[in-house]
């Protein structure tokens, strides 16, 4: 219950600072712009999510953490591992083609980590393990 509570605490901070932070646009709009505020609805939709799943299961006296919650965590976790891999050489492969920096390849790489992850757990996730 602790967590659950905590999740919605933080994310409310980050939506405080993220209405601070778009109450100072810059001049022009463009996809370059827009892109930081869809990344940060996406986890602060994610934040919430995970937040009413555990709110819900310490209502109905379930525990926060069960074998088939750590089941879907491992199995997500290993096969966003394979996908990153995959996503690394093909930025690694990318870096000489185009004129970005190495900075922002390495942060275009962490966040398609974390959306991988976010991603193939959501998928498996609904999608249920497999006789496993």
């Amino acid at each position: 219950m602790k967590k659950a509570v905590l999740i919605f605490i933080l994310a409310i901070l980050v939506l405080i600072t993220c209405i601070f932070w778009f109450m100072n646009p810059p001049a022009g709009f463009s996809l370059k712009e827009i892109v930081p505020y869809m990344v940060i609805i996406l986890i602060i939709g994610f934040a919430l999510f995970a937040g009413f799943k555990r709110l819900m299961s310490a209502r109905r006296g379930e525990p926060s953490e069960d074998e088939l919650s750590k089941k879907i965590l491992v199995k997500a976790s290993s096969v966003s591992y394979y996908i990153s891999i995959y996503l690394w050489l093909i930025i690694m492969y990318l870096s000489d083609k185009t004129k970005m920096e190495n900075h922002t390849l390495v942060g275009a790489g962490i966040l398609g980590m974390a959306l991988t992850f976010a991603l193939c757990w959501v998928i498996i996730y609904f999608r249920g393990l497999r006789n496993e």
